[in-house]
């Protein structure tokens, strides 16, 4: 970066952003992005424009991360979309499984790749691909069945990774692995099943010849792979079978055609999925395309839809199962279950047809990742917006709309704060996180939707909504409640702010609202109305402390505070004791039966009260206070305030 460039930038006055957006476009190292900061610094620079391009530099290097995770996402899927292309028209099993070898040592970044099959009959299992591999004795390797990370995988049928293989004793060593390894200097090394069905054929291995911990993304991008490779040799296998069924019934020519239609059915069919997935077609696409080509009505499921014990079985093999006069085949991926196609009425399915469902249904799995990590980035990227609205007070305008706009959202139109919580109480830990997660997902789909905002915050979910014409901030609220309690099944309250102008204009605005929303939230939920929506307007009088900046403590404190500090310092219960005297009217003998005590214990109570708060704490305008005050207290001590 030249010192014209700093210069320009000072110029600028606001614009430090200016060289980074310049090293963004000609996509500069990491490093790159220190240099205009150091320059300034040399040049002698005011310390607030050194301080404007800090936050500059922080700011476009999370855009390149985010611009550099994206762009390796799509690259991972592009490389498994073109294999599965690759396996569509297979015509080279041994030229696809090196494609598969080589596009999983570019995408994992790693020194070797290289997969081992089982030879049932040699009852041993050998080197089949390499890539990257410069020792011939590695290359050669053929290992006894159970030995080395390799047999690990197979036993367990798990992927397995060690960060430095001499190092590690979770499996068997012996000489001539150990050999073969030192030769190719390997060291971190992770291995995949190859799988069809329940049986184990061999493995995939991504190594390094440095200590590495891989990633679990990693691990899954690897064993989608895994996943191909071992469909190809499926693919493969069902070839050379055909071709020797068609050799045994030369004189069966009827039967042959008819065969060799189907195959060539089958390879048609792999070519028109993989090109709806290119040109960006859905799930419902696919299996509309397969219901065309098997003659029937194919319908993508979620898994609690499907019949459970056909899914688990199709699961668990690897095909498609036959429920009845239904074909059933899992969309699953990494061992979690994303739904199912159902063939309905068509019990007569012959084995091309049925791989032809079991392909689509990997290709449905596919579709159902790329859609999921395109929401996940978007959610987290509304996420960070509406965390920048709240927390960052100096942020630019001009970028907040910028960013906004590429989110279709306004943030020039009048919006609600919203705070969101779930109210149902959870087992565990685990349990509840997920629920939050949901919650966080719901949130995130209904802001989309709206061309709104959403984050996860203080244990709930924070909601920016436009607010629509005619509508109103409670409309909003009980609407938004309604909506998120139905998506997660569960009760969701919602407090609203007062709707909110200029949002990026006046940035305390937008903490302050948060405020409001959480207080009417916390109101909600003390006045026994969980899982409903409303804004500060619904709470009549309280609704004037709940919708300003009021000092609710120090009334508190001035009204009722000798009662509190005294229940404090002796253990005692008056102020229990005086929610319960204004709940029954002020009646001793009916508070003494909400209370369980004798009537003369409720009388010595408040007669302590009488001599804390003075002889007119019964009057009615006293009585109006200590009421309201009580009421706060209980306010206050809701936890998470």
């Amino acid at each position: 970066m030249s010192r014209d460039h700093v210069q320009s930038a000072e110029r600028l006055g606001t614009g430090a952003e200016a060289p980074f957006l310049e090293l963004l476009a000609r996509g500069a190292s990491a490093d790159a992005y220190e240099q205009p900061v150091l320059l300034a610094r040399a040049e002698g620079l005011s310390p607030e424009r050194v301080e404007a391009l800090e936050q500059a530099k922080r700011l476009a290097l999370r855009v390149r991360a985010e611009m550099e995770g994206r762009r390796r996402r799509e690259a991972e899927l592009s490389a498994l979309f073109e294999t599965a292309h690759d396996l569509a028209g297979l015509r080279d099993l041994d030229a696809l499984l090196r494609a598969i070898v080589q596009r999983a040592r570019s995408l994992l970044s790693t020194d070797v790749a290289y997969l081992t099959l089982n030879d049932e009959a040699a009852g041993d299992t050998y080197m089949r691909v390499t890539e990257g591999s410069v020792a011939a004795r590695f290359q050669q390797l053929r290992l006894g069945m159970g030995e080395g990370l390799g047999g690990l995988v197979a036993q367990t049928a798990r992927p397995y990774v060690t960060p430095d293989y001499f190092k590690d004793a979770r499996f068997q060593h012996t000489w001539t692995i150990d050999s073969g390894v030192r030769d190719e200097g390997l060291v971190a090394i992770l291995g995949v099943p190859l799988m069809i069905g329940p049986q184990v054929i061999g493995v995939l291995f991504a190594a390094d010849r440095r200590a590495r911990v891989f990633e679990r993304e990693e691990i899954a991008l690897l064993g989608s792979f895994a996943a191909l490779a071992a469909a190809a040799i499926d693919t493969a296998n069902l070839l050379t079978e055909t071709r020797s069924a068609l050799d045994r019934l030369a004189r069966a020519n009827e039967i042959i055609r008819d065969r060799s239609a189907a195959i060539e059915r089958a390879s048609d069919v792999h070519d028109r999925l993989a090109e709806l997935v290119l040109r960006g077609g859905g799930v419902h696409d696919v299996a509309a395309a397969v219901s065309e080509i098997l003659d029937g009505t194919v319908e993508f499921t979620e898994p609690d839809a499907a019949p459970a014990a056909a899914l688990e079985a199709s699961r668990a093999e690897g095909h498609a199962v036959r429920h009845g006069d239904d074909w059933t085949a899992a969309v699953a991926a990494g061992g979690e279950l994303l739904g199912a196609l159902v063939l309905r009425g068509h019990p007569g399915l012959d084995p091309v047809d049925q791989r032809t469902l079991e392909r689509a249904a990997m290709v449905t799995s596919l579709l159902l990742l790329a859609r999921r990590s395109a929401a996940e980035a978007e959610q987290r990227v509304r996420g960070e917006l509406l965390d920048d609205l709240l927390d960052a007070h100096d942020r630019d305008p001009r970028v907040l709309r910028e960013r906004a706009a590429r989110l279709r959202a306004d943030l020039d139109t009048t919006h609600v704060l919203l705070a969101a919580r779930l109210d149902s109480a959870m087992a565990d830990a685990d349990q509840e996180a997920a629920a939050r997660r949901r919650l966080w997902s719901a949130a995130s789909h209904l802001a989309a939707t709206r061309h709104g905002l959403a984050a996860a915050r203080d244990g709930g979910t924070v909601l920016l909504l436009p607010l629509g014409p005619g509508d109103t901030a409670t409309d909003l609220a009980r609407r938004t409640a309604r909506q998120l309690g139905s998506s997660v099944h569960e009760r969701v309250t919602v407090g609203a702010s007062a709707p909110v102008e200029d949002v990026v204009g006046r940035p305390d605005v937008v903490a302050a609202a948060y405020a409001e929303g959480q207080r009417c939230l916390d109101t909600l939920r003390l006045l026994g109305r969980a899982g409903d929506g409303a804004a500060a307007d619904d709470f009549g009088f309280m609704g004037l402390l709940l919708a300003g900046d009021r000092d609710i403590a120090g009334y508190v404190e001035r009204t009722v505070g000798q009662v509190v500090a005294y229940d404090e310092r002796r253990g005692t219960d008056l102020v229990r004791t005086l929610d319960a005297y204004f709940a029954c009217g002020m009646s001793p003998a009916r508070t003494k039966d909400e209370l369980h005590v004798h009537v003369n214990t409720v009388a010595q109570r408040l007669e302590r009260v009488g001599r804390l708060l003075g002889d007119d704490w019964q009057s009615p305008a006293r009585a109006l206070e200590i009421q309201l005050a009580l009421r706060l207290h209980r306010l206050s001590s809701i936890p998470g305030r």
